[in-house]
């Protein structure tokens, strides 16, 4: 497989010959506001420009994966840009609603047994932060890709840490996973995906997995940097098993 870190929450993932985009952020740099109640209220969103063309990016796609209808996860560019007969994956009912809407006609909903082209695509819970901004935050969802002739990848989405992630890795046992690590922040609420000790506990429940570290620094309620992370990660002596990939940088497992 072949995981490329697009922006934000956006990847592209090469998996038993299929090339699927995950949570397409494409508009321009500053094209939306900031988001409010939050840190960097004179920046709007995104804070960077994509590292590739969107031309690029949609070339030989073969499904998109859409976590949820945040906007740096699904936003009007992509809405445009995308081809309105591709694959669509998402996470419920209400979600394809929106998907059907906006004029995509060939939207699947995700479960814990959907297969595409030989792929098996399994739904897995998240929480969007803890407590009360859950209400706010709304419903999330993550996905397992597992092929007999690959390792097994867990794309966790927008979660934190908590014990359905720990049930996803006991259950699946994945060889490599992605976590969105920005930390990202409300003024009052507490972390809304990882922060680095969330991270530090996914290495923990998986000690011998690699961990590629996404959604960082790329819409203004971010709050844990790149070189944060890093620096964390070598302190704790897990620098070869957990990476913190630049916008447009790749891995191949």
């Amino acid at each position: 497989m072949n995981i490329k870190q697009i922006r934000n929450a956006t990847i592209v993932v090469e998996y038993a010959g299929k090339k699927f985009l995950i949570d397409p952020f494409l508009g321009e740099k500053g094209a939306y506001p900031p988001f409010p109640n939050s840190a960097r209220q004179d920046q709007n969103n995104p804070l960077v420009d994509l590292p590739f063309s969107i031309e690029e990016l949609l070339d030989q796609t073969d499904a998109v994966i859409v976590t949820h209808l945040h906007l740096d996860h699904y936003d009007p560019a992509a809405k445009e840009a995308l081809p309105k007969d591709i694959k669509m994956f998402v996470q419920n009912e209400e979600d394809a609603e929106v998907m059907k809407s906006d004029g995509f006609q060939n939207v699947d909903v995700l479960t814990e047994s959907t297969t595409f082209e030989g792929i098996s695509l399994i739904k897995t819970k998240g929480e969007h932060g803890r407590g009360e901004i859950l209400k706010m935050a709304g419903l999330v969802c993550g996905v397992v890709f597992s092929n007999q002739s690959e390792k097994t990848l867990y794309v966790a989405g927008d979660t934190v840490w908590y014990e359905g992630v720990k049930e996803t890795i006991d259950t699946h046992k994945p060889e490599i996973i992605v976590v969105n690590a920005g930390d990202n922040q409300f003024l009052q609420g507490g972390s809304l995906v990882m922060s680095k000790e969330d991270v530090y506990e996914v290495h923990k429940a998986a000690p011998s997995s690699k961990i590629i570290a996404s959604h960082m620094e790329a819409v203004n309620h971010w709050a844990l940097s790149r070189e944060e992370l890093k620096s964390f990660v070598r302190e704790k002596g897990i620098s070869d098993l957990v990476f913190v990939p630049d916008d447009g940088e790749a891995y191949t497992f």
